[in-house]
């Protein structure tokens, strides 16, 4: 269940320096058409992962697409 942001609102979105080579992006930050094609740092909570956007992830949000549980491996005896 995801919660939506009013319509009047408009789309969550960050000012972003495009000319930073380190360029991170929040999680809470919706996908629009001026991301496509640029790579982004996002972070999972432990450390940051770079994300290529591509025309696919327009309209969803940047958290979506980044992993923030990792899988447990248990130790054999």
């Amino acid at each position: 269940m995801s919660i939506k942001r009013s319509k009047w609102k408009g789309p969550f979105l960050k000012n972003l320096n495009l000319t930073n080579n380190f360029n991170t992006l929040p999680r809470n930050c919706e996908i629009t058409l001026k991301f496509v094609g640029l790579t982004y740092n996002i972070h999972s909570g432990l450390n940051f992962i770079k994300l290529k956007i591509s025309n696919e992830m327009i309209g969803h949000k940047a958290g979506e697409f980044i992993p923030t549980k990792i899988k447990s491996v248990f130790k054999k005896k």
